[in-house]
This record gives structure tokens, C-alpha cells and sequence, in this order.
């Protein structure tokens, strides 16, 4: 058959299933193209400059897309728009869509017995993706969708009835135009999730395993083997106690004890407050050697290699927003490597990597979305913190605290004389963050710049006590403070990852690693010095496309590397 042909400005929803074929809707028309291979005809389809693709998620287009290597940059996913309009992160394409159509929540139906008991009262025709009442039928979204060319063709055309709801929604937030943005740069960033996913992050395996067995020994050749080598672990704390008794290393409350009965009267057992012992301690320096081999045994051990890394690739699941505030996260292990671990984060033969962080990006968003003059003037300095530390008329560590104690909520302890010149100095701001707090103890929520919502619906039962409830009140003030910045940024950072992501392709770059504010792009050595200009350029150019205030400097820290651990 003749393969249809789209302009660029054209909007057309897709959805592929390996070995049956693609369906592809526009608002006039539907395609269903069988085919065994649909990524490389969507590819042909695709070309070098495609229409803007709409989705319902990863699995009904964005993974297969992933793994086919389709370059495209303009897409609009509909489970991650859901996200951002409704908070959290749950997005099951059943709720989805009766969120949208507003429908009984209530009345959802799902698979398994109550689904086979909806047939009594389901006369539609099932091969519609919607039941009478108007629900996605639940064996449509348990992936019916992917049985024949007809069935993927109708589900596009629902995929781009979902976006046009969810664009009218979006025009009704505070500030649309960036609402509309945000949707299109969220799933551009779940379609970077689903290619991290698909390709994994570059490891030394050789390095991995000396890791490893320098932390937590040898490959235990049985359990018993693993058991008796954990005991040998807990006896090298063990054995700088006066009396030898038995002790769970891995129960917090009885290392406490422990430790008061040695003499260490601490209020809990946490490392940093522990590091200061260490030196003049061999029970305390014993007992965070063994808390960093304990932890790479059982989280980052043999058999964490043997589950995750799989030709030298570290390979688990990233997804575009945690929840909350709407940062990237990863499993298996991608977004908690501790920094012993790093080194084994490792170049490919011929190539290199491009490690980028983003420098005080929380303070420099704080601006942005402020607008406050003082801070957009303290900007301007690769060191945002010397300026405010000179209008506060403190050291420069005391004005970072304030600052950030501000946006975390903390109004207590060192740097709580520092807030009164905060509120002098930064009027704009603080009020912002305050009124952010307010709504947040008023259990209202709270709206990002590019409008994602932030739930901040009451939990937890006070049963009346006023402690409590006042206590309670005030975590969820400081939560909204935070996560007003939190979100944000994390908001900011996606536009950066995939501007990276789309002009380092000519390049050969590969984004391989997000983690919070920082980039890993995995590039042929040829490359590597221009992929790290193109890198720190993507900063500026994110700025103008996301930024709300144009004179807000933004900042990274890039360098060239063979392992992450030479990041500075």
C-alpha cells in the first residue's frame, strides 16, 4: 500500500504493536497499515522531519519508537499531560480517560472478575475501544488495542480526542502558553525516558565486578556462602565491642543502643553526624565501612550485576516524573549509584562522555519564576550566592543556607537572622515562597510555572489533636514552598535534556544518565569537544524557551570524561 505523507504542522496520533501493524488518525482520517515491522514504516513515514505524533503513552508508541530509533523531537503524550494536569503519578489510560470526560470514577471497570461481570450490562460492541457508558473498556486498555491494524487505528483516533480535552484544559491554567509548553516538552521527555530505558548507561563490567568484590568480597558460590560472608562483615564492627553479644547491624534502634552502651550518647545514627567520630573511633570508622559494603552487597552486589547490566549496558526503567514535583526518576539503581560506584560509569571504546550539572539552578529558578529584580541581578554571577551574601551582609556559606532554608522551608537554626534580610533584599520572591507555604497549610494546591499541579490534599488523621494538626500544617507549607522551586526546575531541566537530546544528534550523542540537575551524554570521542559546547548552548537556548523572565542567567558546569567519576 501507499504510505501517507505529513507535513510538519500537521498533528496525527499513532499507535504500533510489533508483528500486527500501526493505526494512525488525523481529525479527518484513519489509517491501519498492517505491517510486521511498524517502527520501520512509521520510520519511512517519519523521515527526517515528521508531523508533531500524539500518543497515549510509552507502551503504545513511545517504547516501540525508543527501540526503532525514529528521531522524533514533537511529540504530546497523553498519560504524561495527565500528569501534569492532575498531579501524582499514577496514570492508568482507563482513569485517564474518564477524567477527562469527566465520567464516574466510581464506575471504572476493570479487568479480571469485575470486568467478566461487566458483560452482563456491556452490549456495545467490543470491538470499540468504549462501552456504552462511555469508559475505555478495560480489555482495550490491557492491550486489546494491539489485536488487528483496525483496533491500533481506533485507538489513535481516541489518543487525539484525549489531546484535544486535555488542550482546553491547559488554556484554562494561570499562564497557557507555558502550560502548553510544558505539556510538549513532558513528552518529549517521556520519549527520552523510553530511549535511556531501551539503551541503558554505558558500564565497565571488569570495573563493576573489582567494585564489587572489594566492597562485599567474592562471588558467593551458594547462600550459605552469602550468608557466612555477611556475618564476616558484621564481625569486623562486632569485634570493637567489650562484650561480644550479638547485635542486628541492619536495625537502626539497636545500633543506637549499641552505641550508647559504647560509650556514643547520639541522638540518631546517621552518617554525617557519625563522620565526625570517625577519625579518633575504630568502632564508628568500622561501622560506616561496613554500612558502605553492606549496601553495595545487597543493593549493588553480584546479584544487582546480574539482573541489570546486560551487555555492558545498565539497563532499568526511567519515567518522566516522580509525582510530586515532577522530577526523573530510574530504577535499578540509575538515580541512587553511590559515589564508590561511580567509577564503573564508563565510556564505550571510542568514546567519550559529556557530564554537565547544572550550577545553583534552584536560586536561579527562584528568580525566573519570581521576577524579583535583586535576585535576577545576583544572576548575573557564576556565583549567584556572593552577591546576596553581600546585601545580607553575611558570609557567603550563611547566605546559601538562607536561601536555600527559605525555598526548603526551614526558618530555624543558623540562618534564621539571614531571613529578615531575605525579605528586605528578595521582597518578591519570599512572598512568593510564603504564599506558596500558605496555600500548602491551607491544603490548597499549588501550581508550577508551567502548570503542573501539586496535590496537597490533607493525609494522615490528627483525631483532633491540635499538635498535630498545626505540625502537620506546616509540613505541607513547607513541601508546597519546595515544591513550587522543585517542580520548576525539574521543568527547566527537561527542556535542557531535550534540547540536548535533539541537537546532538548529528553529533552521534546519546543522553544516557538524568539525575536531578545533571547530564551524562554518551558521544564518539571525534565529537566530544563540540557535544560539550552544544551542551552548555542548550543551557541558554532552554532559558529562552522556558524561562519566564529573560534576564535570568543560567549556568553548567560541563566537562569531558572517560568515567563519571572523574566529574569534579
Amino acid at each position: 500500500m501507499t504510505l501517507p505523507s505529513f507535513a510538519r504542522d500537521d498533528i496525527v496520533a499513532v499507535a504500533l504493536a510489533p508483528g500486527v501493524g500501526l493505526g494512525l488518525a488525523t481529525p479527518s482520517r484513519r489509517w491501519a497499515i498492517p505491517a510486521t515491522d511498524p517502527g520501520a514504516v512509521l520510520g519511512a513515514i517519519h523521515g527526517d522531519r515528521g508531523p508533531r505524533w500524539v500518543w497515549w503513552g510509552r507502551d503504545a508508541a513511545a517504547d516501540p519508537i525508543a527501540r526503532a530509533g525514529i528521531p522524533v523531537d514533537r511529540c504530546w503524550d497523553v498519560s504524561a499531560v495527565h500528569r501534569l494536569l492532575e498531579g501524582g503519578w499514577r496514570a492508568p489510560l482507563g482513569l485517564v480517560w474518564a477524567s477527562l470526560r469527566d465520567l464516574d470514577l466510581d464506575t471504572l471497570p476493570q479487568m479480571g472478575q469485575l470486568g467478566l461481570l461487566d458483560g452482563a450490562v456491556d452490549e456495545g460492541d467490543r470491538d470499540q475501544p468504549l462501552r456504552p457508558d462511555g469508559h475505555l473498556r478495560p480489555e482495550w486498555v490491557d492491550g486489546g488495542f494491539r489485536e488487528t491494524p483496525e483496533r491500533l487505528a481506533a485507538w489513535a483516533a481516541l489518543a487525539l480526542d484525549a489531546m484535544r480535552v486535555q488542550e482546553r484544559r491547559l488554556a484554562r491554567r494561570a499562564e497557557p502558553e507555558q502550560a502548553m509548553a510544558t505539556a510538549r516538552s513532558e513528552s518529549a521527555a517521556e520519549l527520552l525516558c523510553a530511549e535511556m530505558t531501551a539503551h541503558g548507561l554505558p558500564v565497565d563490567e571488569a570495573e563493576a565486578r573489582r567494585l564489587i568484590t572489594e566492597a562485599a568480597g567474592e562471588r558467593p558460590s551458594s547462600v550459605a556462602d552469602e550468608d557466612a560472608r555477611r556475618a564476616e562483615r558484621d564481625d569486623l564492627v562486632l569485634q570493637h565491642l567489650d562484650s561480644r553479644r550479638q547485635v542486628n547491624l541492619r536495625n537502626p534502634a539497636e545500633v543506637k543502643a549499641m552505641l550508647r552502651r559504647e560509650g556514643f550518647d547520639l541522638p540518631d545514627t546517621r552518617a554525617w553526624r557519625m563522620e565526625t567520630l570517625r577519625a579518633d573511633e575504630p568502632l564508628i570508622d568500622a561501622l560506616l565501612t561496613w554500612r558502605r559494603a553492606e549496601r553495595i552487597a545487597t543493593t549493588y552486589g553480584w546479584r544487582w550485576l546480574d539482573e541489570h547490566v546486560r551487555a555492558g549496558r545498565l539497563r532499568g526503567e526511567w519515567a518522566g516524573s516522580d509525582g510530586a514535583a515532577g522530577r526523573m526518576t530510574a530504577s535499578a539503581g540509575l538515580h541512587n549509584l553511590p559515589a564508590v560506584m561511580r567509577p564503573l560509569v564508563a565510556a564505550e571504546p571510542g568514546h567519550a562522555l559529556v557530564r554537565a550539572d547544572l550550577g545553583q539552578i534552584e536560586p536561579r529558578v527562584l528568580a525566573a519564576v519570581s521576577g524579583d529584580v535583586g535576585l535576577i541581578r545576583a544572576t548575573r554571577q557564576d556565583d549567584l550566592y556572593a552577591p546576596v551574601a553581600s546585601a545580607l551582609g553575611v558570609e557567603r556559606d550563611m547566605a546559601k543556607v538562607a536561601v536555600l532554608g527559605a525555598m526548603y522551608g526551614a526558618t530555624t537554626g543558623a540562618s534564621a537572622g539571614a531571613l529578615a534580610g531575605l525579605r528586605t533584599n528578595y521582597p518578591v520572591a519570599m512572598e512568593l515562597l510564603e504564599h506558596a507555604a500558605e496555600l500548602g497549610r491551607r491544603s490548597q494546591d499549588v501550581f508550577t510555572v508551567g502548570g503542573r499541579r501539586v496535590r496537597m490534599g490533607v493525609t494522615g488523621d490528627t483525631d483532633g489533636d491540635i499538635d498535630r494538626a498545626v505540625s502537620a500544617a506546616a509540613a505541607r507549607g513547607r513541601f508546597a514552598r519546595n515544591a513550587l522551586i522543585q517542580g520548576a526546575a525539574a521543568e527547566f531541566f527537561k527542556v535542557w535534556a531535550i534540547t540536548v537530546r535533539r541537537r546532538g544528534r548529528p553529533l552521534e550523542a546519546e543522553v544516557v544518565l538524568c539525575l536531578h540537575d545533571e547530564l551524562l551524554v554518551h558521544v564518539p570521542v571525534a565529537h566530544a569537544d563540540a557535544a560539550a559546547v552544544m551542551v552548555e548552548s542548550a543551557v541558554h537556548e532552554a532559558a529562552r524557551y522556558w524561562s519566564p523572565q529573560p534576564d535570568v542567567r543560567f549556568v553548567a558546569d560541563v566537562c569531558v570524561i572517560d568515567r563519571w567519576s572523574e566529574a569534579k
